[in-house]
């Protein structure tokens, strides 16, 4: 195969091109749980890069802008002024502002578990290596491609909203933005699953993004 399709760039633009705008608030709020799992896979793997380099301070820079950080404070019912949080923490509580489906939900428990595991047992190199692609701007074409859904009228959909939009703030700065501090790990074909997974994970929570 060649690099266009063996590549993880591919699947980046497969997640971006799948229909956002299409998405309803039910079918979003069920992406905002699949991400969450996707953001303990992100702290798990920052951690596993940070004991791989462990004299590296850009990572450790990243890691105080992604863990216990009030980067994201405050927000309603959330987290109180410079209260400090984990990103994926973060999430976890917008998670509880506002119900989805039992069903959906068990589902995307199911598969979010599922997900974490294959991560885990990924090769620690690749791991590590994944954060440049997610900084580097993976994530905020991705970021970027969800923002294009229309409906975000509930409060879990309010707080996913400010999460995303802080994300992209944080990483498009080319000099001084979150992918600054990681792009020297420069990521290879090893990521693919790690993306091909997340794209799935997705789709798995909102089927409605395939039609």
């Amino acid at each position: 195969m060649d690099a266009m399709t063996s590549g993880y760039r591919p699947v980046i633009a497969e997640i971006c091109g799948l229909n956002w705008p299409g998405l309803g608030e039910a079918d979003l709020s069920a992406v905002a749980w699949a991400y969450y799992y996707f953001s303990i896979q992100f702290r798990e793997n920052l951690d596993v890069a940070l004991a791989i380099h462990s004299d590296d301070e850009q990572l450790k820079h990243l890691a105080r802008e992604e863990c216990d950080t009030d980067n994201l404070s405050p927000w309603p019912e959330v987290a109180v002024a410079g209260e400090k949080l984990n990103h994926d923490e973060f999430m976890r509580r917008v998670l509880a502002l506002s119900p989805i489906d039992r069903e959906v939900r068990r589902t995307i428990e199911i598969a979010g578990e599922q997900y974490l595991r294959d991560a885990r047992q990924m090769d620690d190199e690749a791991r590590a290596m994944s954060i440049a692609s997610y900084e580097c701007g993976g994530l905020e074409d991705v970021f970027t491609a969800i923002l294009r859904a229309q409906q975000w009228g509930t409060p879990l959909l309010e707080g996913f909203r400010h999460f995303l939009v802080k994300h992209i703030e944080f990483d498009s700065d080319v000099m001084e933005g979150h992918g600054a501090l990681a792009r020297h790990l420069v990521p290879d074909d090893r990521i693919r699953p790690l993306w091909t997974a997340f794209r799935d994970l997705l789709i798995t929570a909102a089927p409605r993004l395939t039609t």
